[in-house]
C-alpha cells in the first residue's frame, strides 16, 4: 500500500470493473465505445501495476505491499494479498499482455464485441489475485473463477470445435482444482487458518507431505501442463481465437509452475525433494518427447502450442532442481516464454486474419508480399529456438547451468531442446516465410497494418530488452528465491 492506496487491490479489481463497464456498453451497436472502454482499462491496469515495480525492495525479500481485511471471520478466512520477486514479475507480464490483446482483437473480433472484450479484461484481474492471494480459499476462488472466461472465449468465438475443446479443458483443470481443494481443507485443519504463510511453518509427517504434494501435483500438472496431462493444450489452442491463444500460453500455463512454487515446494519441501526425480523425468520428457512431437506438426497453431509445453518442461526442471541459478532461470523463462509464445500466436493470427489457414502447406513465400512480417516473425522465431540475445536464452541458459551444478547428463539432455526448438520453430518458418509464392491467395496478401506493428513493435522490444539486459528481472527475484529454497532445505519432519 502506497500512501494509503491499495495498490494490489487495484490492480485486480481495476480490470474487472473495466469489463464489467465494457458489458454496459450493450450489443454491437456501440462495439467501438466497448472497445475504447476495455483499451482504457486494459492501459489503466498496467500503469497501476507499475508503482508495485518502482517501489518493490528487492533487497528485502518477503511480502510487500501486503492488505489483509476478514473476509469470512468464523472460518478464519481473510482477505488477504501480498506480492514477492516471484510473483511480482507475473503480475506485471499480465498486465502487460492485456493490452496488447485488446488491441489485437480491435478490428478483428466484429460479433459480441464487449462480452469478447469484457472477457479479458475481467480474466486479467481474476489471474491477478491469483498470483497475490496470501488466503488459501482466496487463492482457490481466483483459480476456480479464471477458468470461466477461458471458457467462453473457447466456446464462444473458437473454430468448429471450439465446444469439445472448451469441455475438456474445463473438465481437466476442474478434476485437479478439487484434489487442491482436499489439501487446502486438510490443511485448513491442522493449522486453524487459511492463511498460505502458516501453512509454511505447520509441521507435517512424510506420508501427509507426499499426498498434500501429490494433490497439489494433479492441479498444478495440468495448468503448466505437464506430460502426460497435456493432451488438453493443443485442442484448446487451436480453437480458441488468437487473443485466447495469447493468454492461454502466455498467462494461464504460468499459474501452474507459480503454485509449484507457492505451494508444493514450501508446504511440502521433504515430498518435494523425496519427488524430485519423478518431477525431473516428467520434465525431459516434456523438453525432449514433445519437441519431437512439434516437429511432425502440419498446424502452426499446433506446433506451437507443443512448443510451449516443450518450455514449459523447461520451467518444471528449473523449479525442482532446487538451486537459486535453476530456480531464477525458470522464473525467467516464464516471464521470456510469455513474451515469446504471445507473439508467435499474434504473427499466427495475422495470417489467419488474411487467408484463413493456419496449415502450413496452405503458405510459402509469404516474405515476398509481407516483408515487415517477416522480420518481426524472424525475430520471435529465433527467440523460440533460444538465440543468444534474446530473452528466449536468457531462462533457459541459467536453467541448464543450474541443471549442470546438479548433474551433467541432467544438463546434457535439458540442452537438447535448444537443437529441437530451433528444429521445429525454423523448419516452419522457412516453409511459410521463404520461397516462392506457392498459393494464388499468398500473392495477394498485404503486409502488416500499423495496428499490428503496434503490437508486434512493443513484443519485439520486450524480447530483446530481456535478452540483452536480463539482471533487473533476476535481481528483484533474487531475495525471494533465496528465502524459498532456505526453507526448502530445511525439513519439517516430526
Amino acid at each position: 500500500m502506497i500512501l494509503g492506496i491499495p495498490l494490489l487491490s487495484l490492480v485486480i479489481w481495476l480490470p474487472i470493473v473495466a469489463g464489467v463497464a465494457v458489458l454496459a456498453t450493450g450489443g454491437d451497436r456501440n462495439a467501438n465505445l466497448a472497445r475504447m472502454i476495455a483499451l482504457v482499462g486494459s492501459v489503466l491496469g498496467f500503469i497501476v501495476a507499475i508503482p508495485i515495480y518502482t517501489g518493490f525492495n528487492a533487497l528485502q525479500g518477503g511480502m510487500q505491499f501486503t492488505e489483509l481485511q476478514p473476509w469470512v471471520e468464523r472460518f478464519h478466512v481473510n482477505y488477504h494479498l501480498g506480492v514477492d520477486g516471484i510473483s511480482l514479475w507475473l503480475v506485471l507480464l499480465n498486465c502487460f499482455t492485456t493490452p496488447l490483446v485488446v488491441i489485437a482483437g480491435w478490428k478483428v473480433i466484429e460479433k459480441k464485441v464487449a462480452q469478447y472484450m469484457a472477457a479479458f479484461l475481467i480474466m486479467s484481474g481474476i489471474v491477478n489475485g491469483v498470483f497475490m492471494a496470501l488466503d488459501a480459499l482466496l487463492f482457490y476462488v481466483f483459480w476456480e473463477a479464471m477458468l470461466i472466461p477461458m471458457f467462453i472465449i473457447i466456446g464462444v468465438w473458437g473454430g468448429p470445435n471450439r465446444v469439445y475443446a472448451a469441455i475438456k479443458f474445463f473438465l481437466y483443470t476442474l478434476l485437479g482444482s478439487l484434489l487442491m481443494l482436499v489439501a487446502l481443507i486438510y490443511l485448513y485443519h491442522q493449522s486453524g487458518s487459511f492463511s498460505i504463510l502458516d501453512y509454511y511453518k505447520l509441521p507435517l509427517s512424510m506420508a501427509a507431505q507426499v499426498l498434500i504434494f501429490l494433490a497439489f501435483f494433479v492441479a498444478f500438472a495440468v495448468k503448466v501442463p505437464m506430460w502426460p496431462v497435456h493432451t488438453w493444450l493443443p485442442d484448446a489452442h487451436v480453437e480458441a481465437p488468437t487473443g485466447g491463444s495469447v493468454v492461454l500460453a502466455a498467462i494461464m500455463l504460468k499459474v501452474g509452475a507459480y503454485g509449484f512454487l507457492r505451494f508444493s515446494l514450501p508446504i511440502a519441501p521433504d515430498a518435494s525433494h523425496a519427488l524430485s526425480g519423478f518431477m525431473i523425468t516428467l520434465s525431459l520428457i516434456a523438453v525432449v518427447y514433445i519437441g519431437l512431437v512439434a516437429l511432425v506438426q502440419s498446424d502452426m497453431k499446433k506446433l506451437i502450442a507443443y512448443s510451449s509445453i516443450s518450455h514449459m518442461g523447461f520451467v518444471t526442471l528449473g523449479i525442482f532442481i532446487f538451486n537459486a541459478i535453476g530456480t531464477e532461470g525458470a522464473i525467467v523463462q516464464m516471464i521470456s516464454h510469455g513474451l515469446v509464445s504471445g507473439a508467435m500466436f499474434l504473427c499466427v493470427g495475422v495470417l489467419y486474419d488474411r487467408l484463413h489457414s493456419r496449415q502450413i502447406a496452405d503458405y510459402g513465400g509469404v516474405a515476398n508480399k509481407m516483408p515487415m512480417f517477416a522480420a518481426f516473425f524472424m525475430l520471435f522465431s529465433m527467440a523460440n529456438s533460444g538465440l543468444p540475445g534474446t530473452s528466449g536464452f536468457a531462462g533457459e541458459f541459467m536453467v541448464i547451468l543450474g541443471a549442470m551444478k546438479a548433474n551433467f547428463w541432467l544438463a546434457f539432455a535439458a540442452a537438447s531442446t535448444l537443437v529441437f526448438g530451433a528444429a521445429y520453430t525454423l523448419w516452419m518458418y522457412k516453409r511459410v516465410i521463404f520461397g516462392a509464392v506457392a498459393n494464388s491467395h499468398v500473392s495477394e496478401l498485404m503486409d502488416i497494418n500499423s495496428r499490428e506493428f503496434l503490437f508486434l513493435a512493443i513484443l519485439a522490444v520486450g524480447v530483446l530488452g530481456m535478452g540483452l539486459y536480463p539482471l533487473p528481472v533476476a535481481n528483484i527475484m533474487h531475495a525471494s528465491v533465496n528465502d524459498l529454497l532456505l526453507h526448502v532445505a530445511q525439513s519439517k519432519l516430526q
